[in-house]
């Protein structure tokens, strides 16, 4: 049985052998790869990273809050309420990130506007409780747009994601069956 199954076992492996080469062989083959001494780290700069509030915004909390509404919506209220703490802990990091945008107190704005609606929806979460949750939502993304107001960029305007699919195609938001 062990002599059959041998010559099955190379050709796997040496299935699994030739993409790998062929990965090497491209990068090989890349603009300023088949320099002398050239290594993947040679590539990355050594300036620091620093996003901008309009970065961080797009890239981390919008999606969280966007998120956030597509699981409530679900009624999957393990999922809402990892999403919600997770929006939450970036609004935090924001905070930290960016201090000022202009001289708005970007700290003060967050806790201003979205730390109530943050609390409803935690609550409305708790008590899987839809009616709240969709309240609580519509009141987390005004504040949003009041504190895109305050900060002087009223053309800015966040809605409650009306599609599900749209945003996440690769993400299912039905409650997990146990």
């Amino acid at each position: 049985m062990t002599r059959r199954l041998l010559p099955i076992a190379l050709i796997a492996t040496g299935a699994c052998a030739v993409p790998l080469f062929a990965v090497a062989q491209q990068h090989m083959n890349m603009p300023g790869m088949n320099m002398p001494g050239m290594n993947m780290e040679d590539v990355y700069s050594n300036k620091p990273f620093r996003p901008g509030l309009g970065e961080l915004m797009t890239a981390f909390v919008q999606p969280r809050h966007i998120k956030l509404g597509l699981t409530g919506a679900a009624q999957n209220w393990d999922l809402a309420d990892y999403e919600l703490d997770e929006l939450r802990e970036t609004f935090d990091d924001v905070g930290k990130l960016v201090l000022k945008h202009g001289d708005l107190s970007i700290p003060q704005a967050i806790a201003a506007t979205v730390k109530q609606p943050l609390d409803a929806l935690d609550s409305a979460i708790k008590a899987k409780d839809q009616g709240a949750f969709t309240k609580a939502y519509a009141d987390l993304t005004a504040a949003c747009n009041a504190c895109h107001q305050s900060a002087g960029h009223p053309m800015i305007v966040i809605k409650v994601p009306d599609v599900s699919g749209t945003a996440y195609p690769d993400q299912d938001f039905s409650p997990h069956q146990k």
